[in-house]
């Protein structure tokens, strides 16, 4: 069996890694205190696979690999394949609430669109097709934690990469031989770098420009590979009782930026390089955008409704659930898990197939209105949170264990509920101020706020790109035409 449990997961870190944590090199990835919350919650999802309540949603017998893989590797050919993928991400979504956004579902279904996709990079070369799909089948094979490095550090925008005060900083080929390309520079955000197995470095956004041929280079290189350097930013996980941190305590994934000192990549590990035209059309191209957006928004269901749920338990706890404008806002909120939801199923029910390789791809449109409307939603349910807590946010005793203390009475009287004990009273609004107010829900609503980039540009693409922007012209046309 493929399917990797925990264990296998956590020793596979013990690499001899490069990674850097406020000035110091880190000995052991899996038991560092910042990192090892987040490092255990991922080996709690690879032991789901072997679980059996889990495992025949979460894995899937690959006749192309041999072996039954994650369902994430598997490319949806019925309708049938689509929902157990998105029965799959919302499992491992519903057991982080939808907290860590590069749960290893993702990656493996990015990487599984760009091989069903082995035409497009045949365009360069058929030597790049077969190394992605070898690839893609090496990670299934293994199933290998991968992470992924798009963005360039923020230097002078009003430039392109090479007419930067310093062009070594944006990651480029500074040569290459038979073993492979040379690489120097910096790319960041990779989220989970720390403890992924692999990173796959892609530069995004898809604009590139003449002159820029030496930044366009798509490839994956083990995360121990010599000469890569992972320098990670503050950590966000509190530490102590479980109960008074119930999200940050488990859930903070660290980001990245990744360093490469004339990094080599070997051939077998490169599948673009230096051609601006396909790397600006890959994006596209792959229909990448199709498989991960049916992760993306599965996931973003679960951690809606997971903040609609403890909105609901906060209105309960104030006595207020049945006040006329509560229960307004609430069944707006009710609103937005839902359309977040449908975008899957719709997209799901509007699949197509695609001739060229027998895959069924969910509805493009009906995913991007789930990207659209996450980073809306997302803030306006943290905003319903901070109202109905009000001040009794941040009037919270220091740690639960206080209800043990000389005080404890104390605390029970003037924390309780309309109907709930001050002790669990207090628990809901500890993971209230864990989502709204730690340096870990800021971190969520920023990611969230940001997830789809730019959002001028995303609706300007959905509006370029929108399907059936023909079919209700046609119809207009028709209308007038009867006038």
């Amino acid at each position: 069996m493929a399917a990797r449990d925990g264990k296998a997961f956590i020793d596979g870190l013990k690499d001899a890694r490069e990674v850097w944590y406020n000035g110091e090199r880190v000995d052991d990835v899996t038991t560092f205190r910042e990192f090892e919350p987040s490092v255990k919650t991922l080996a709690s999802l690879y032991d789901m696979q072997h679980d059996p309540d889990h495992r025949d949603v979460l894995t899937v017998e690959s006749p192309e690999i041999g072996e039954v893989v994650s369902r994430s590797f598997q490319a949806p050919r019925t309708r049938g394949d689509l929902r157990l993928h998105r029965e799959a991400y919302i499992k491992w979504a519903e057991a982080t609430c939808g907290m860590m956004g590069r749960s290893p579902d993702f990656l493996n279904a990015m990487m599984t669109a760009l091989a069903a996709k082995r035409s497009f990079f045949a365009e360069f070369s058929e030597e790049r097709a077969d190394a992605l799909v070898n690839y893609h089948r090496y990670l299934a094979k293994n199933d290998l934690f991968m992470t992924h490095a798009l963005i360039d550090p923020q230097l002078d925008k009003s430039k392109l990469r090479h007419q930067q005060r310093d062009p070594d900083i944006p990651l480029r080929v500074v040569d290459k031989n038979t073993d492979g390309l040379i690489v120097r520079g910096v790319k960041r955000i990779a989220t989970a770098a720390p403890y992924a197995d692999e990173l796959f470095v892609w530069p995004f956004p898809p604009t590139f420009q003449p002159g820029e041929e030496p930044y366009a280079n798509v490839f994956a290189i083990p995360m121990n590979t010599p000469g890569l350097k992972t320098i990670c930013r503050a950590s966000y996980a509190n530490h102590g009782n479980r109960a008074d941190f119930p999200l940050s305590s488990r859930f903070d994934e660290m980001d990245a930026t990744v360093v490469f000192d004339n990094v080599l990549v070997p051939w077998d590990r490169v599948f673009l390089h230096e051609d601006i035209h396909l790397l600006n059309r890959m994006y596209k191209d792959t229909r990448m955008r199709e498989m991960t957006a049916h992760q993306t928004n599965a996931r973003l269901e679960v951690k809606l409704g997971f903040l609609y749920a403890v909105a609901v338990k906060m209105a309960e706890a104030a006595g207020i659930e049945n006040r006329p404008d509560i229960m307004e806002k609430l069944g707006e909120a009710a609103v937005q898990v839902e359309v977040i939801r449908s975008t899957t199923r719709s997209a799901e029910e509007q699949a197509t197939v695609d001739p060229e390789n027998g895959v069924l791809y969910p509805d493009l449109i009906a995913l991007q209105a789930g990207r659209a409307l996450g980073p809306v939603y997302y803030p306006a349910l943290l905003d319903l949170i901070k109202l109905l807590g009000g001040g009794g946010l941040v009037q919270l005793p220091v740690t639960m264990d206080e209800f043990e203390s000389p005080i404890g009475a104390d605390l029970e009287k003037f924390l309780r509920g309309a109907d709930m004990s001050g002790l669990d009273k207090t628990k809901l609004m500890k993971l209230a101020w864990d989502l709204c107010g730690s340096e870990f829900g800021a971190r969520h609503e920023l990611y969230e706020k940001n997830y789809a980039g730019e959002r001028r540009a995303l609706m300007m693409g959905i509006h370029r790109e929108y399907s059936r922007k023909q079919h209700f012209a046609d119809h207009l046309d028709n209308f007038l035409g009867q006038s």
